[in-house]
């Protein structure tokens, strides 16, 4: 029997219109032994999407039926698109979705849409049949009306309706409260969901109940089940003898771990030398997960299920339960501890000569920091040389080698954005005290570049043994993305110069020469939304990021699913070829763990920023009024973005708000044009802006244009100040700061009123 794929293939090839089980195992010709499994098949397909089954039994293909399978997204004025689960070309199109057209769909649910129309814009549709629901509950504000009705407002403003909760279903929730709500029944075209309050999570400003708001929301699963927890508890502290037998024993060599301050889990650890010819003897050790969590096992299928670990400001979610985590499988000093090694030969010019794979073992003799480390190859900070004294010439080594694989991946294109990120300083409270640019050191720099090294090595070793595995694939960015992306760089006098299809050197290229300029920042960012997002597959097709033929992720199998595959992978490959049966079993499973574990990398990814996002609009919520410089680092019909320079805090100043002119906004070139005056904003200028207001509950600040400073086209910058929003009292207030008052008493003199918001 054929297996779903090819099936798909031979119905899309051979029947021409929606048949039943029996005329299709008729049309296709399968034999009647094999018909049970056809059948098996079909109903998988159905489930699936790729196939729908339809009045009188009939399976279909969706799109030959007009009809597309795919999740709703929603957006807070009522209206939402269907994005296709299986589009037809590579090309998405997103179907637009009226309120009225909505039916009885929630966001993130699956629907199944009909395109009804097609215009100059897109496909609008709608929704004639949910196929599964996104979540059964949701996390909200309960409230209680006059009538003294409960319900509760989804703290997700996707969620277009609020949720009833009858009398006696409230369980301890107060007005005002934060509350997860089952769902009970779901809503029809005549009424919204009817639920019960099954968590009552607390007072939304309380120390850590943000945090827990946006684990129920995103629906992480945060403790783990006792059986896990008893599993891992079994398993032990200690690494046993029987354990270490027929592993190689890296115990005598000299081995460190490097990480930040607070890390409780260390995943990899580093031993160097430099062989007699010259070259360095370079050995990545990897936490060996994978001997202890065994496939099926209760361990595995919680750790599949949450696909990675979720690292928010205060705490981390992880994927496995701590006594694993930051335990036996967290590479502690001075402890015996099972490992996969990655020992690779590699001469001056980067190039990996020669490698091997172990199952190994070793005894870290020192757990060392970031900052460390870079206080003695940085700093040459004496006090740090002399306490780690013996340990010295290996960093040194280290450092050393760094430079050349850094100098190789520059070579051939790898793209490196190397821009600093924002750092939150926590209270006790975990309120945000300051945000401050993330320090990324040489130590930083030079781990990275060897776990980098040894995930290229393994993939490389994985594809040339022929062993199926998951890869970390990063696909060359659509060519009219590109040519956009073209477009608008041009206008600033720069240009990818790679023709229609440019290869990863000459994003490079295009990131060195805007090295320190203002239009750095936002330029790489709509770089990365022209790339594609890197993704798990069970095929290797390249990463483009970093110009790599192969890559997979085998350094941290604590914190994601994938790892923990490629390790089992390695470990069955290593006797031999892999037998026929286990090998059409992986084939079988493993693109559904590509595309599952992928899925749940985006919603840790959302969740983080969602959350950190929040925190940043909290800690501005004391600062209405205040004036600060920024970036524009975005800009769309509605109004542009502002990142600020002092706070790393991204707001918006909306199109209302700016008065003087009517504003046009021109796609490609990514500005907002004024009508009548010929302003023009764009992405880079400098402005200063004047916090209007802090919006809690859309979790935005709004900001409020009150000069342009530098523009990045400087034939085009706006004459004159915009005129401010600020109020005569804040500016009688400000005009007693130094330095302020000349400024002020000039934009006093200004005459005129702006519109407000």
């Amino acid at each position: 029997m054929t297996d779903s794929r090819d099936l798909l293939k031979l119905i899309r090839d051979r029947v021409h219109h929606p048949a039943t089980a029996r005329e299709l195992a008729q049309l296709l010709r399968v034999p009647r032994e094999e018909r049970n499994t056809f059948r098996r098949q079909l109903k998988a397909l159905a489930a699936s999407g790729e196939l729908l089954q339809i009045r009188g039994n009939r399976y279909g293909i969706p799109d030959k039926m007009d009809l597309v399978v795919g999740k709703l997204q929603t957006n807070p004025s009522g209206f939402g698109f269907v994005v296709p689960e299986h589009p037809e070309s590579g090309e998405r199109k997103d179907i637009y979705i009226a309120a009225s057209n909505l039916s009885e769909a929630m966001h993130g649910d699956r629907v199944v849409a009909r395109i009804e129309r097609e215009t100059p814009k897109g496909l609008e549709g709608r929704i004639i049949r949910i196929l599964e629901r996104s979540q059964e509950s949701l996390v909200g504000r309960f409230e209680v009306d006059d009538e003294g009705l409960g319900y509760v407002v989804p703290f997700d403003r996707r969620v277009l309706t609020d949720v009833h909760v009858p009398t006696g279903q409230w369980l301890s929730a107060e007005p005002g409260e934060m509350v997860v709500v089952q769902i009970t029944r779901w809503p029809t075209a005549t009424r919204g969901p009817v639920g019960r309050v099954s968590e009552v999570l607390g007072n939304v400003n309380e120390p850590g109940v943000d945090t827990q708001i946006i684990i129920r929301k995103f629906n992480i699963p945060d403790a783990h089940p006792e059986e896990a927890v008893e599993e891992a508890r079994r398993i032990g502290t200690t690494v046993k003898e029987r354990d270490i037998r027929g592993r190689t024993d890296f115990r005598p060599v000299t081995t460190v771990t490097i990480d930040g301050e607070h890390a409780r889990d260390f995943d990899d650890a580093i031993t160097i030398e430099r062989l007699k010819n010259g070259n360095f003897w370079l050995g990545v050790h990897i936490a060996d997960v994978s001997h202890y969590v065994k496939e099926g096992s209760a361990l595995d299928e919680e750790a599949y299920d949450r696909g990675t670990s979720v690292y928010f400001t205060e705490r981390a979610v992880h994927m496995f339960p701590a006594e694993l985590a930051t335990g036996l499988c967290s590479l502690n000093p001075n402890v015996d501890r099972l490992v996969q090694s990655c020992l690779m030969e590699i001469d001056r010019r980067g190039n990996v000569v020669r490698y091997e794979m172990h199952d190994g073992v070793i005894n870290s003799d020192a757990r060392m920091t970031y900052t460390a480390v870079n206080a003695i190859l940085t700093d040459h900070d004496a006090e740090t040389i002399t306490q780690y004294r013996d340990l010295v010439p290996m960093f040194e080594l280290m450092h050393e080698l760094f430079g050349i694989l850094n100098q190789r991946r520059r070579r051939r294109g790898s793209i490196d954005f190397d821009l600093p990120e924002a750092q939150v300083i926590l209270s006790e409270f975990g309120q945000i005290t300051a945000i401050i640019a993330s320090e990324r050191n040489v130590a930083h720099r030079l781990i990275e570049e060897f776990m980098l090294l040894a995930n290229e090595t393994v993939a490389a070793h994985l594809v040339a043994h022929d062993v199926p595995s998951l890869h970390r694939v990063h696909e060359p960015p659509d060519v009219k993305k590109v040519a956009d992306f073209e477009a608008f760089i041009t206008t600033l006098g720069y240009s990818l110069a790679g023709g229609p299809i440019p290869k990863p050197k000459h994003f490079q290229k295009l990131i060195d020469r805007m090295r320190g300029t203002p239009e750095e920042r936002p330029i790489a960012a709509l770089m990365l939304r022209t790339m594609q997002k890197a993704r798990y597959d069970a095929v290797s097709l390249g990463h483009f990021g970093l110009a790599a033929e192969h890559y997979t992720h085998f350094t941290s199998p604590i914190r994601r699913y994938p790892d923990l595959v490629v390790h089992r992978m390695l470990r069955e490959s290593r006797p031999g070829k892999i037998p026929d049966a286990r090998r059409e079993e992986l084939d079988e499973e493993l693109p559904e763990t590509a595309r599952h574990t992928s899925e749940m990398e985006r919603r840790s990814d959302e969740a983080e920023r969602e959350l950190l996002q929040w925190k940043k609009v909290r800690f501005m919520a004391d600062k209405v009024g205040d004036e600060y410089e920024g970036y524009i680092t975005g800009v769309a019909p509605y109004g542009l973005f502002i990142e600020l320079i002092e706070h790393y805090v991204e707001g918006m100043v909306h199109i209302s708000s700016m008065a003087d002119d009517y504003y046009r906004f021109v796609d490609q070139q990514h500005i907002l044009r004024g009508e009548n005056t010929k302003k023009v904003y764009r992405l880079g200028d400098k402005v200063l802006v004047q916090v209007v207001r802090v919006d809690m509950e859309r979790r935005q600040v709004d900001l409020g244009l009150v000069d342009i400073l530098e523009n990045v086209r400087r034939e085009e910058r706006p004459k004159g100040p915009i005129r401010s929003t600020t109020k005569p009292k804040k500016e009688q207030r400000r005009a007693q700061r130094p330095g302020r008052r000349e400024r002020i008493a000039k934009k006093q003199g200004k005459s005129g009123s702006r519109r407000g918001r």
